[in-house]
C-alpha cells in the first residue's frame, strides 16, 4: 500500500515540529469525535498546536469522473470490498434494523428533494457582498476623478520630522543612526534633499498622523534590505527597539512593522488577507529583492490580479519590489516587470516605477486615502535610495499629487523623445548634459498600468510631429516593459518613427559581472543619443 509514498503517514512532516500527533481511524467515528477534543483541549492548554491524522479512504475516487482501479486496482478491490462507513457504525452500536431503514429513508427523501431543488434552479449565484465596513471603497475602471491631491502642510511635515528622528531620553542611539537621523532632520527643514527612505517616513508619518493604520512587512524590512529605513532604531547597549512611527501622538493610526520569515507566498498571503479585513489601512509587503517575488507568484496570480474579477473582491494590499540593473547578478535585478503587465487587463491593479523620492511619497499617499482601491506594485530603487539625483526638495512634498508620467518641459520642440522608466532616466539625464543634447527630450513614465495615454499623447504632441520616438529600457528585449508598450504607444505617435534601445533577448534577466554591467550601460545609454 505504501510502494508510492515516502514516509507511512501524511503527518511525518510534522514531526520537525515539538508538537504532538494524533493518528485515527477514520472509520470510527467516535475514535474521531474523541481524537478531535483532545487535540481542542491540548491546544487550549497549552497553546500550541496539534495534528489530527484522520487516516481514511476516498471510496469513488478523486472525483466523479476519475476511475480509480485505473491506477490503484488492488487498493480499490478492497475498497470495495468493505461495507458502508455507516453500516459498520450501526451494527458496532447495535442499533435495530427498523430504525436504521427509517433513517436510511429519510436521509435519501431529503438528499432527493435537495437535489431536485438544485436541478430547477436557474438564476446564476450572485457574487459576495462586501461587509459593511467596504462601504466607502470601490473598485472597477479608474476615472480621472479618483486621483487626489496628496501633498501634506509644511507645518505638519515639520512636526513629524521632529517626532520621527527623536529618541527618549536615556535612548542610546548608534553613532550611524544618530548621524542619519541629523539628516533627516536637516531634511524637513530644507537645508538638505529629501533622500528615499525619509520621504517614505515621512508618508507613513502622514498617514498614521490621521489616525489610520499602516503595516509594513517583509524580510528584514524593519532596516530595510539596503540600510535605508530604520523603521525600528536599536538601543546599542541594552539591544531595545524603539520605533519613532508609533510615538507621533496618543490618536495616531496604529503602526506595525515585522521582519517575516523568508517565505514569500505565506507572506503575501497573510497581507493580502489583512488588507481584505482591514480596508481602512495602508497594507505593505516588500520582497527583500525584487525577483524573490516570484516565490509569491501563485498569490499574485490567483489573488492580487484575478480576484475582483472572480469574485467582486477588492485590495488595496502594496508591493514594494526593488528592481535596477546593477551589475549584482541574476537573483538581485529584476523583480520581471513583464510579468504584472501581462496580468494587467480591466484596471484591475497599478503597477509604478517611481523615479523620485517625491514621487514615492505621493504615490504611497494616494494608495491610503483614496477610495479607489487596488493592489499596488512598485518596482523600487536600490542605488537611487541615496542618489541625489533621485532626491527631492521638501517643497515637492507639500503640494500636488503623483505624477504618471514626468514630462520634460526644459525642451520645447525635441529632435527626439527619448521615453524611459525607473533609475535609468537619472543616467540619461546626466549624458545628455555631459554630449550636449539638448534636443533630445527625456520623457520617464511612472506609471505603466493604467496606461497613463492621454498624459502621454499630450507630452508627445507638444515636440512636434518630427520628431523621433526612443524608447529605453535597462532589461533584455524579451523582458521589461517594451512588449506592454509597443501597440500602446502606436496609436499615440502617428507618423513618427519608433525605435528601441535594450539590452539582447536573454534567458536570464542580468550579469553578474561589475565590468560587464559597466559596458553594458555604456552602449545602452550611447545608444539612446544614436
Amino acid at each position: 500500500l505504501f510502494t508510492y509514498h515516502t514516509t507511512r503517514f501524511s503527518s511525518d512532516a510534522a514531526k520537525r515540529l515539538s508538537i504532538p500527533i494524533i493518528h485515527v481511524n477514520g472509520e470510527s467515528p467516535r475514535a474521531v469525535w474523541w481524537a478531535g477534543r483532545i487535540a481542542a483541549d491540548f491546544r487550549a492548554r497549552f497553546h500550541t498546536d496539534v495534528v489530527v491524522d484522520i487516516i481514511g479512504y476516498r471510496r469513488y475516487g478523486h472525483s466523479e469522473v476519475e476511475d480509480p482501479t485505473l491506477t490503484q486496482p488492488l487498493v480499490y478491490k478492497k475498497i470495495k470490498e468493505r461495507p458502508m462507513l455507516w453500516e459498520t457504525f450501526a451494527e458496532r452500536i447495535a442499533a435495530p434494523k427498523d430504525e436504521i431503514d427509517r433513517m436510511q429513508e429519510l436521509v435519501m427523501k431529503d438528499l432527493s428533494e435537495h437535489q431536485e431543488i438544485g436541478r430547477a434552479y436557474e438564476k446564476r449565484p450572485t457574487f459576495w457582498e462586501l461587509p459593511d465596513f467596504w462601504g466607502r471603497y470601490h473598485g472597477g475602471l479608474h476615472e480621472p476623478a479618483f486621483d487626489v491631491d496628496t501633498g501634506v502642510d509644511t507645518a505638519r511635515l515639520g512636526e513629524i520630522g521632529e517626532r520621527i528622528t527623536s529618541c527618549p531620553d536615556g535612548f542610546n542611539v548608534h553613532p550611524k543612526i544618530q548621524k542619519l537621523l541629523y539628516h533627516r532632520r536637516e531634511m524637513v527643514k530644507g537645508t538638505r534633499a529629501v533622500d528615499w527612505g525619509m520621504a517614505e517616513a515621512l508618508a507613513l508619518g502622514s498617514v498614521l498622523w490621521d489616525g489610520e493604520r499602516v503595516r509594513l512587512t517583509g524580510q528584514d524590512s524593519r532596516r530595510g534590505t539596503f540600510n535605508h529605513r530604520h523603521a525600528a532604531v536599536i538601543d546599542a547597549e541594552t539591544g531595545d527597539s524603539y520605533v519613532p512611527l508609533s510615538h507621533l501622538h496618543d490618536g495616531q493610526g496604529d503602526f506595525t512593522v515585522v521582519d517575516s520569515p523568508l517565505s514569500e507566498a505565506a507572506a503575501l498571503g497573510f497581507e493580502y488577507g489583512y488588507s481584505r479585513e482591514y480596508p481602512d489601512a495602508l497594507v505593505i509587503w516588500e520582497a527583500q529583492f525584487g525577483d524573490f517575488v516570484n516565490g509569491a507568484q501563485i498569490i499574485i496570480d490567483q489573488y492580487l490580479s484575478a480576484a475582483e474579477d472572480k469574485w467582486r473582491l477588492l485590495s488595496g494590499v502594496t508591493l514594494l519590489l526593488p528592481h535596477g540593473y546593477e551589475g549584482q547578478g541574476p537573483e538581485h535585478s529584476s523583480a520581471r516587470i513583464e510579468r504584472f503587465l501581462e496580468l494587467a487587463a480591466e484596471d484591475n491593479m497599478q503597477i509604478c516605477q517611481p523615479s523620485t523620492a517625491a514621487q514615492y511619497f505621493h504615490l504611497i499617499r494616494q494608495q491610503a486615502i483614496r477610495d479607489w482601491t487596488k493592489p499596488l506594485v512598485l518596482f523600487m530603487p536600490k542605488s537611487l535610495l541615496r542618489a541625489p539625483a533621485a532626491c527631492s526638495d521638501v517643497g515637492e512634498l507639500t503640494s500636488g499629487r503623483f505624477q504618471k508620467i514626468i514630462p520634460d518641459t526644459s525642451v520645447r520642440e525635441a529632435r527626439s523623445i527619448i521615453l524611459c522608466s525607473g533609475k535609468v532616466v537619472h543616467e540619461l539625464r546626466a549624458a545628455r548634459e555631459k554630449i550636449g543634447a539638448a534636443d533630445r527630450a527625456i520623457v520617464t513614465i511612472e506609471q505603466f498600468y493604467p496606461f497613463p495615454e492621454q498624459a502621454l499623447s499630450e507630452e508627445i504632441e507638444r515636440h512636434g510631429k518630427n520628431c523621433k520616438i526612443v524608447w529605453v529600457q535597462e532589461e533584455p528585449s524579451n523582458m521589461g516593459a517594451l512588449s506592454f508598450l509597443r501597440p500602446r504607444l502606436k496609436p499615440l505617435v502617428g507618423s513618427r518613427h519608433i525605435t528601441s534601445v535594450k539590452r539582447y533577448e536573454s534567458s536570464s534577466p542580468a550579469t553578474g559581472s561589475a565590468k560587464a554591467h559597466k559596458l553594458e550601460q555604456e552602449t545602452l545609454v550611447k545608444l539612446a543619443f544614436a
